[in-house]
């Protein structure tokens, strides 16, 4: 195989010889902490801003929204204040509900959001594995880096994983009211869910779903793809350029460069300690902007969509036969087309509708998403076997990366 920073020929030496004699650690392991990791800093930036969480980290269900609905700062619209924080919301909560409210009404949704983002990344470290040997080997740091077609396959994989696993979730967050849980109708959340699934039924659980499984396959593909070749083939190919370069290399690392010795061996350099963590947080932004430009536009199209539901819902009831009950969901999408064709063209176009909004979105996402895909790689890093050292050969140098 030839390394795709020089096209120079690279053996893969044997799993035995690498590492330092522990087994290699779960690709489980670090897809769960790397998921809960994420949901603990989205909550920490909502602490700090009043939008929802949902607006720094997208989740599939909106763990504060009965705790905002019974909360009178809120409904009254009053002004940001730690009352109206994560915290001032709970405080209220279990001041009028007692601390049952939180296992009754917070923990449901919050543990379903932390087990889809643990299939997503599970899913993609193990189907990486599968397609890119040297994946498998759960070392610190990947080199060669795997190419961009196994990144966006894997990543399409795991999010149609995530998606299938998630659609009884977003069935029950798209049909969620607040006023039917304040009326008392259900107890808990754990009540709700299991009265709401038995009522739709598996029709009504995957009504959409197509709509779904484009935008997780498609978004998450690029969402990995963009930002394992930023992390990787960009860092690498930069160092390449940067320090292969003699008279660059002199200004920039002659501090931490080695002299030719004796033998001949070329002298090693050791780049800027900075470059590799900005390396990563760019991987991070232009991950979430990768991703929100296939998501964005699906999102608003699956929005018309969703507001047709719960005609669908009445309307699947009253069909008996299997055949006639898809012929219904097959004409509303039909149906949704059509109210988004009025819709774009009220609003000047297909593209300004599609991404209305885009801009502003892709901003409030960014800093979690980038956030969460630092700690995913340091999390990867933290459990991987072996040294992570790796040399680049470039123009008489050898570049250390450590």
């Amino acid at each position: 195989m030839t390394s795709p920073l020089d096209g120079r020929p690279v053996d893969f030496p044997p799993s035995s010889a690498l590492g330092d004699g522990r087994k290699p650690k779960n690709n489980a392991a670090t897809g769960a902490s790397a998921a809960g990791s994420r949901a603990i800093i989205a909550q920490m930036v909502q602490f700090y801003f009043r939008a929802p969480v949902k607006a720094f980290f997208r989740t599939r269900v909106d763990y504060m929204g009965y705790a905002r609905a019974i909360n009178p700062r809120v409904k009254e619209n009053a002004p940001w204040s730690l009352k109206t924080s994560t915290p001032g919301l709970l405080a209220y909560a279990v001041k009028n509900h007692g601390w049952s409210f939180i296992p009754r009404q917070v923990l449901p949704p919050l543990l379903a959001n932390v087990s889809v983002g643990a299939v997503l990344y599970t899913s993609y470290l193990q189907t990486l594995a599968a397609l890119y040997e040297p994946a498998a080997r759960s070392q610190k740091r990947v080199h060669p880096p795997p190419p961009l077609v196994y990144t966006f396959t894997a990543g399409f994989s795991a999010g149609s994983i995530q998606s299938l696993v998630a659609a009884p979730l977003d069935a029950l967050q798209v049909r969620f009211k607040t006023s039917e849980m304040l009326e008392g109708r259900w107890k808990s959340m754990w009540h709700y869910a299991y009265d709401k699934l038995r009522t739709i039924g598996p029709q009504g659980v995957f009504a959409g779903y197509t709509l779904t499984f484009l935008k997780d396959s498609l978004g998450y593909g690029a969402f990995f793809a963009a930002f394992e070749y930023t992390k990787s083939q960009a860092y690498y190919g930069f160092l390449t350029r940067v320090y292969g370069n003699q008279s660059v290399s002199a200004v920039l690392s002659w501090k931490n460069s080695a002299p030719a010795t004796a033998d001949g061996k070329p002298p090693v350099i050791r780049p800027h300690y900075a470059l590799e963590p900005a390396f990563l947080l760019l991987a991070g932004v232009s991950a979430s902007v990768a991703q929100q430009l296939i998501q964005h536009p699906l999102t608003q199209i699956q929005n018309v969509h969703y507001n047709r539901l719960e005609s669908l819902d009445y309307a699947a009831k009253l069909q008996r036969s299997r055949p006639s009950i898809f012929r219904l969901y097959y004409h509303a999408y039909e149906k949704t087309y059509e109210q988004c064709k009025r819709q774009a063209r009220r609003i000047g176009g297909w593209r300004r509708w599609l991404y209305k909004d885009f801009l502003w979105n892709t901003i409030r996402q960014t800093p979690s998403t980038s956030a969460g895909l630092i700690v995913f790689e340091l999390v990867r890093r933290r459990y991987g076997i072996g040294n992570n050292e790796v040399r680049i050969q470039q123009d008489g140098y050898d570049i250390l990366l450590s």
